[in-house]
């Protein structure tokens, strides 16, 4: 399918775009699940940056009961780095593959709010729907499932009536869509077809006679890890082994950690190397916060010394 490519500036809050890097060979591998009992209304999924501190996430909630009683709504977070399409597609990408075909993702990370960028529902190929702004928030599920077909959301029909606030799609077009769909409507009715997508920009990480170059991309939540965009296979290339211990430049520092499979098989404190649930090289300290010990705000550039 045609896409458009779009380069994002950092956003207020310092976090790039390399907060998605991911690499598509981790995401490449999603598990197979279906739907068990193909009648069942579809579970929605939502995710924003909205927080919750205020009403804005019960407001979207009390949209979509309201045009939908029955519908399941899963929180996936709404803690996403504020303005971080980065971040949103990373997490959308991640989660995503562990939810069922039919499944409904609604994610409202949106700093475009109310300009030109379209409010889009995208149909993967792995028969999941996703109600978003068209700002490269699919892009890691486009690499991985492919794209079915997508619709602008146009008819209004399917947005709130009597509503039309420049600055809260979420309320206004996003949970209505939603709605529309967990109720079992035409996804076809919500508008006219287009024939790609807008998409990030994603970096990639390259290994030379120096070593494996790529970035720390994410903390894991709040423990402090740090999440790189390096595969296991890229990193295989410098010749490691558990038990090795492993050099690394990171933030203006030189590292020695050791390469191990799990926390516990470095002392408490100590800090280690390893490949993570994603599927991808990440560094901790057991029973410690190793971003805050060495001063680690994603992005950040990440060398992996040759053996």
């Amino acid at each position: 399918m045609a896409v458009t490519n779009m380069r994002f500036l950092r956003a207020r809050s310092g976090v790039a775009l390399a907060w998605c890097l991911v690499l598509a060979a981790a995401l490449a591998a999603a598990p197979t699940i279906t739907r068990a009992d193909p009648a069942a209304k579809p579970v929605i999924v939502f995710m924003t940056d909205f927080g919750t501190v205020d009403d804005a996430v019960a407001i979207c909630k009390g949209v979509i009961k309201t045009l939908a009683p029955d519908a399941e709504i899963i929180d996936l977070t709404h803690q996403v780095t504020p303005y971080s399409i980065a971040d949103g597609a990373r997490l959308l990408g991640r989660t995503s593959q562990y939810y069922a075909a039919g499944t409904i993702f609604l994610t409202v990370i949106d700093p475009g709010v109310g300009t030109t960028r379209r409010s889009i529902i995208v149909k993967t190929k792995r028969d999941q729907y996703f109600v978003l702004p068209d700002n490269g928030l699919i892009t890691l599920v486009a690499d991985r499932d492919g794209i079915e077909g997508v619709r602008e959301i146009t008819n209004p029909k399917w947005s709130l009536a009597g509503s039309s606030s420049s600055t809260f799609h979420g309320r206004d077009i996003y949970s209505p869509a939603a709605a529309h769909l967990q109720r079992g409507e035409d996804w076809n009715d919500a508008g006219r077809a287009l024939k790609g997508v807008t998409r990030l920009d994603i970096p990639r990480v390259s290994v030379d006679s120096t070593g494996v170059h790529g970035q720390v991309v994410a903390l894991d939540g709040p423990f402090g890890n740090l999440v790189t965009n390096v595969a296991p296979d890229e990193f295989a290339k410098l010749g490691y082994q558990v038990g090795d211990t492993v050099r690394v430049r990171l933030a203006g520092k030189e590292l020695a950690v050791a390469f191990v499979k799990t926390f516990g098989a470095v002392p408490i404190g100590k800090p280690l190397l390893y490949i993570d649930s994603r599927g991808l090289v990440s560094l901790a300290i057991n029973q410690g916060n190793f971003a805050a010990a060495h001063g680690i705000v994603p992005p950040v550039p990440l060398q992996i010394l040759p053996k």
